[in-house]
């Protein structure tokens, strides 16, 4: 991970995400704490969910255009684009503090998010250029963690400074406040300022893909929507974790809400700095929670953190209704924030993983849509609830549940996350596993991976080190096994025999021509030694008409684990050989290459062990 920081422009990335989250998340807390002085009760809600409502609005409205400049241009100019613009805004939003114009002000929150909403997929799509797909999963929790310190550091800082400024004051109204605190707007300048310079320190990492002109007619009908959801829709793992992201987000916007009032009502809190206080501590919890999935997921995309991250999400959440002392919440929201940053993580590296890079600016803009229209649903939801009068204790129960439903629902649709927990579980006090060559594998298209086979636990190993679904070739005397078919039917494993191939062949076949990746061992049967046998050429029958690649890989010191090696290597492997297990991706190699060359391949990643 270390390796991140010293990659060229990697510093000054961090540090403008790190100003455009202060700026932004400054001159809100400013309004929605002026609301918080000012209201109470349902009024108080519904207005708070107003300023987050117009948070996420521009994210919604530009969600084309927004996802076009970033294909289409460099994305370090689209983010100098937006630093520039925040820098006229906070000029004009101190502007309207020292005035006293409320109004003006508090719809300045939507033409922040605007600047923010071209920002985002160029923010988002840049990480994948500058980090590359080994340390993608690292690089986002730099960015997620990033994010959270600035929003946390901006919440404390300008609610402290909020409520110095108005000690020993009188005001009556939101033009009274505003005004008295209008010097905190030069402090926004400044971040914004700060911004653009460093926006201008970004390197230019990769040239931009050809585009045809930005087409305003289907923007203005809707069809353009409806093309950019249909391509996220057609990828199904994307799909997924946008859902999932969308969930904690918005599951987060109503606890945002709903909670400031629940503590005024419930603890008798009316002193800004200690609401924003309790808040944070999501955010204390989602950067110790993604600074864990970084490191866990070390040159691949750690899928198994995904089921513990929503089952803790659910507890904790489920836990906060309950409580009424000023620590037991501090403890259950930090909770929430430290299983939501196990559950993001990865699931925003499998985005930037899956993308194709000439669509990857749509589909991170796609991503931000569907988050806001979930987030902003929630919004609603949570407004017209506290219209209805509702208490704020009973809207939080009813979060906890909705969070429930849909995670069970996310994990379910992602098996692979699910076996990775299950088999965590089981092996992890034996094995750790490395990923060596992580960025050879193909985000797209069919892929047919080949490689040793050392234990029973091979498929396993396999599936947690890749992050696309993986289908297996297995012998059919294990599948039928009636005590495990069920399980392997989850994973859609392709059962073959010796005896009759054809069938199991033309399976294969066809899910190459679908674009899947399909995993077999072509030694045919488990290895006696750590010597490579012999390459049976079945495979060789199975590639007519794809388009797709061969990934040759290698697994090393799974010698203890259901192998069928002699008693001295499993007598080395208990005492002596190192628990770790490494999975090593060559390049892939053209899809006709014959079982002769493929070994070869094989025998030379074995030689990086």
């Amino acid at each position: 991970m270390t390796s991140l920081f010293k990659t060229t422009g990697f510093l000054s990335f961090i540090a403008m995400i790190f100003l455009n989250a202060f700026v932004d998340l400054g001159h809100k807390i400013v309004i929605q704490n002026t609301v918080f002085k000012v209201y109470d009760g349902s009024t108080q809600i519904v207005l708070t969910a107003i300023i987050n409502g117009l948070i996420l609005l521009p994210f919604i409205l530009l969600f084309t255009p927004a996802g076009f400049l970033s294909d289409r241009f460099r994305k370090p100019k689209i983010m100098r684009w937006a630093a520039s613009l925040a820098v006229v805004l906070t000029l004009l939003i101190t502007l309207f503090y020292y005035l006293g114009w409320f109004q003006l002000a508090f719809a300045m929150t939507f033409m922040l998010a605007v600047q923010s909403a071209f920002y985002s997929p160029a923010k988002y799509g840049y990480i994948r250029e500058i980090a590359g797909k080994d340390y993608l999963a690292a690089a986002n929790s730099f960015v997620q963690s990033t994010t959270i310190v600035a929003i946390l550091l901006g919440m404390f800082v300008f609610s402290i400074l909020f409520e110095l400024a108005l000690a020993n004051t009188h005001f009556t109204s939101e033009q009274d406040i505003i005004s008295i605190i209008a010097p905190i707007g030069w402090l926004l300048v400044l971040g914004s300022v700060l911004e653009l310079y460093f926006a201008y320190q970004l390197p230019n990492v990769k040239q931009p893909h050809q585009a045809p002109p930005f087409n305003w007619q289907q923007y203005r009908n809707g069809q353009a929507l409806k093309n950019n959801l249909k391509l996220i829709n057609l990828d199904t793992v994307i799909w997924l974790a946008i859902i999932g992201l969308s969930l904690f987000w918005g599951v987060s916007q109503a606890v945002l809400a709903t909670f400031p009032a629940y503590a005024k009502e419930t603890l008798a809190i009316d002193n800004t700095i200690v609401i924003q206080g309790l808040l944070a501590c999501s955010g204390i919890g989602i950067i110790l929670g993604s600074l864990v999935a970084g490191k866990v997921s070390n040159h691949y995309i750690e899928t198994g953190l995904i089921p513990i991250g929503a089952l803790g999400m659910v507890v904790s959440l489920g836990s906060l209704p309950q409580l009424d002392s000023t620590l037991t919440l501090a403890m259950a929201i930090a909770a929430f924030g430290l299983f939501g940053g196990l559950f993001i993580i990865p699931l925003n590296a499998m985005i930037q993983f899956r993308a194709r890079a000439e669509q990857l600016g749509t589909v991170l803009a796609g991503n931000n849509w569907i988050q806001n229209v979930v987030m902003l649903t929630f919004l609603i939801a949570t407004m017209l609830a506290a219209l209805a009068d509702i208490h704020s204790q009973h809207l939080l129960q009813t979060v906890a549940i909705i969070t429930l439903i849909g995670t069970i629902y996310t994990v379910f649709k992602l098996p692979q996350s699910l076996l990775r927990f299950v088999t965590g579980l089981m092996f992890t006090s034996r094995y750790r596993i490395h990923v060596q060559g992580f960025h050879n594998m193909p985000s797209q298209g069919a892929v047919l991976m080949l490689g040793n086979y050392t234990s029973w636990l091979d498929w396993v190993i396999i599936q947690i080190a890749c992050p696309r679904p993986v289908r297996f070739v297995m012998d059919k005397t294990i599948y039928q096994k009636w005590y495990l078919t069920w399980f392997f039917d989850l994973f859609d494993v392709i059962a073959i025999s010796k005896g009759s191939s054809k069938a199991p062949l033309a399976a294969i076949n066809q899910c190459l021509k679908n674009g899947d990746v399909v995993c077999l061992f072509p030694e045919g049967s488990l290895s006696h030694s750590d010597q490579l046998g012999e390459f049976k050429k079945d495979f060789e029958r199975c590639i007519d008409e794809v388009d797709g690649v061969i990934l040759p890989f290698y697994l090393s010191s799974l010698w203890a684990g259901g192998s069928r090696s002699d008693s001295r290597l499993q007598g080395l492997s208990e005492q002596a050989m190192p628990r770790d297990v490494s999975v090593i991706f060559g390049e892939p190699c053209t899809i006709d290459s014959d079982a002769t060359a493929v070994r070869q391949i094989v025998v030379k990643l074995s030689s990086n062990t």
